[in-house]
């Protein structure tokens, strides 16, 4: 029986809102230099280029420009994508309209994912944060790709039972994770399992995960090549398309009896950013050299519905049930605690500033998650279900939308004085997620840029809070236990110290 090869690249492209929540503008970014901040900085170095990658002949003379959003896999950040489409229009086009024509190429199965919002760390959030996430991650993709999203990035692939749960009563088909978050696999009607806890999972399949004892709801999971993806992030193999080729060569199973998937995924920001005009070896290698050798260049959508799973998988709990990520090897521990992951920073520092910066905005999540119950009861049918849908005006912030809004989700006729007040309380509530936005743990100092911008979230969320209550008493336990997450850098201080220094 002929079989065939198939090749899909996964970019995840992002970063973490860096909007001053007051004036909605990215304040100047010196270490972004020459640029005024670090997405004008990336935008330049990668997601452009990557509309516009240059295919050379042995000359040196262009023969081609591509856009690579057409051939790989893609998820963009929704806050990201909301800061293109101010900024850059034109790009913010090109995206949309690579995921069109992708769409016609794969039989209508498009390149682009969506994503969490504003990538916090699933398993850490509790499940109204992670419902919330997920739909307006959705609804946010289809405001503006114009189609449901099959798929949806999970922030650093982070993931539990839970998680998986939500996504599945929503509707998506499928994500995507690495293949150490695997625990036990079997094969459908098979009473025995087989442990691939070592990561040895077979990535060139996909699987189907299980949510209840009857079998009734499940989702599906690609796991990537692990040391595939690695050597695109970490070694020089990126800088050459040949040697990009030679690597799938190598990992493609000969005469095997079935059709195989070989696939990566990455943060997007390495072609370009990260390893400077790698757009190019993407952009060569899937239109020119992996055709050429046989591979049909897909998406995860599209080979879901031509190869559905034949075999079943759980997923690991992780440490104390905290769920698992692509980043820590230790589960989700980088987001909570000093476990020994890190990035950059000098000898001698460490992370013990993560367990209490966790801790005071867990508390102080749940400190404004009571004062937007109290508030919000009078005005709303269904409280959380009216934060599920404020996604409506965040993405149309028109008058006609806020009426749409109101009529569907209050339970009276409401004056503008009363609609007001809900946009408060329900713009609390978003700065209330926003303060877990991932990048703030992930590095080595609680001084960095990331801590601080989640910070200035937290510290927003405290002042629309007065407007409806005595937040003194809320607000001093929160600095307290921010007091306790001490900066390696002692000009700094502590993160008490940080947040009372913004502006």
């Amino acid at each position: 029986m002929e079989t065939n090869l198939y090749l899909c690249l996964h970019g995840h492209f992002y970063q973490p809102p860096r909007e001053n929540p007051l004036t909605g503008e990215i304040e100047k970014q010196p270490s972004a230099s020459p640029f005024h901040n670090w997405n004008e900085r990336i935008y330049q170095e990668c997601y452009k280029p990557n509309t516009e990658a240059v295919i050379v002949n042995n000359q040196g003379d262009v023969v081609n420009r591509i856009n690579n959003y057409e051939y790989m896999n893609f998820n963009f950040g929704p806050t990201l994508l909301n800061w293109i489409r101010d900024k850059h229009p034109r790009l913010f086009f090109k995206i949309l309209e690579a995921d069109k024509k992708s769409l016609l190429k794969h039989n209508g199965h498009g390149n682009a994912i969506a994503q969490v919002y504003n990538h916090i760390i699933m398993p850490l959030a509790n499940k109204k944060d992670k419902i919330t996430q997920v739909k307006w991650g959705l609804k946010h993709f289809n405001f503006y790709f114009g189609r449901d999203s099959e798929g949806i990035w999970l922030s650093e692939t982070a993931c539990d039972l839970e998680t998986l749960e939500v996504l599945a009563d929503e509707g998506v088909k499928y994500t995507i994770l690495d293949p150490s978050q695997a625990e036990k696999i079997r094969e459908f009607n098979s009473v025995n399992s087989t442990d691939v806890s070592d990561s040895s999972i077979n990535p060139k399949i996909p699987f189907r995960c299980y949510l209840d004892s009857k079998k009734e709801k499940y989702i599906d999971i690609f796991f990537y090549d692990g040391p595939f993806a690695k050597s695109i992030a970490f070694d020089d193999m990126i800088y050459s398309a040949e040697k990009m080729l030679g690597r799938i060569e190598a990992i493609k199973i000969r005469d095997h009896k079935s059709d195989q998937l070989i696939s990566a995924a990455t943060d997007g920001e390495t072609f370009g950013h990260h390893k400077h005009f790698t757009e190019r070896t993407i952009a060569f290698l899937l239109t020119v050299l992996a055709p050429n050798k046989g591979y049909k260049v897909v998406n995860f959508g599209e080979y879901l519905a031509a190869h559905p799973p034949e075999y079943e998988v759980s997923i690991k709990k992780g440490i104390a049930g905290k769920g698992t990520s692509w980043s820590c090897v230790h589960g989700t521990g980088r987001w909570y605690e000093d476990c020994g992951c890190h990035t950059g920073g000098e000898p001698g520092w460490n992370q013990k500033w993560r367990t209490p910066l966790r801790s005071s905005l867990n508390h102080l999540r749940d400190s404004l998650s009571q004062i937007y119950e109290t508030n919000s009861a009078e005005y709303f049918k269904d409280i959380w279900e009216a934060r599920n849908n404020y996604i409506d005006i965040l993405l149309d912030s028109s008058e006609d939308a806020k009426n749409d809004f109101f009529a569907g989700n209050a339970k009276n006729d409401l004056g503008d004085k009363e609609k007001n007040i809900c946009i408060q309380l329900l713009e609390m509530q978003k700065c209330a997620m926003f303060m877990f936005t991932s990048c703030a743990w992930f590095f080595s100092d609680i001084s960095g840029i990331e801590t601080r911008q989640i910070l200035e979230y937290a510290k927003r969320a405290i002042e629309i809070a007065k407007d409806f209550t005595n937040v003194s008493e809320i607000e001093k336990e929160f600095l307290s236990e921010l007091e306790n997450a001490k900066s390696n850098r002692p000009e700094f201080g502590n993160g008490k110290e940080i947040y009372l220094k913004l502006k």
